[in-house]
């Protein structure tokens, strides 16, 4: 049975970025814990899947210099920061196996994969939020975290591209891509976390799912 889970694609997950946090403390636990048992036991891959300019391997580091800290080792080729938390995660979890980083446009399962997906809800839920408070935000993150808890992303196709932009959504085209693998499957769905620390509506959820496609 394929599994996947989604995890924050906010890079203040990431300790070194925000420090130890206390409003983070929760989801941090959660997509951790989410994250050891997806590996646990685990003989194929870790497929990563965000909306990023291009894919990556284990053998990429995760730069942060954006964000003031050191950078990559010499020689080393960059992970782009929308693969942050799941890198982080991952490394928490002592993943050490193989695990490959792709946009959705890229992904092809093995059998034996297993799958991150990196997304957030909107950043405007409060006024210290990335985008300031939105009044339409909390609202918006509600349908989503419904739909994350049913396994019916169908919300996805309510959702004007305009407001996407506007309330700093990411990783639409992640949980577009994760509705269309699942799609026609039964799917066990679990909302492990639902919340907005520092104004951005963030999730952890699992899925599962078996069969064909109907």
């Amino acid at each position: 049975m394929p599994s996947a889970v989604i995890v924050p694609a906010s890079p203040a997950l990431v300790p070194a970025l925000s420090g130890r946090t206390p409003e983070l403390d929760e989801v941090r636990a959660a997509a951790g814990s989410a994250v050891r048992d997806l590996v646990v036991g685990l003989t194929g891959r870790v497929v990563v899947v965000a909306d990023a300019p291009h894919g990556a391997d284990e053998t990429w580091t995760l730069d942060l210099r954006g964000y003031g800290l050191a950078g990559v080792p010499a020689g080393s080729r960059s992970l782009p920061v929308a693969y942050a938390s799941a890198a982080w995660l991952l490394d928490e979890a002592g993943w050490d196996g193989p695990r490959t980083y792709v946009p959705p446009a890229a992904v092809e399962l093995e059998d034996g994969d297993v799958v991150l997906v990196v997304a957030d809800g909107t950043a405007c839920r409060s006024e210290r939020a990335p985008g300031h408070l939105d009044a339409r935000a909390e609202g918006i993150d509600a349908r989503l975290a419904a739909a994350l808890e049913t396994a019916d992303l169908q919300v996805l196709a309510e959702l004007d591209e305009t407001v996407v932009a506007e309330l700093l959504i990411a990783g639409i085209s992640a949980l577009k891509w994760l509705r269309d693998t699942a799609a026609g499957r039964h799917v066990t769905a679990e909302l492990a976390y639902s919340g907005a620390p520092l104004g951005v509506g963030l999730w952890v959820a699992r899925w599962a799912w078996d069969g064909p496609a109907d």
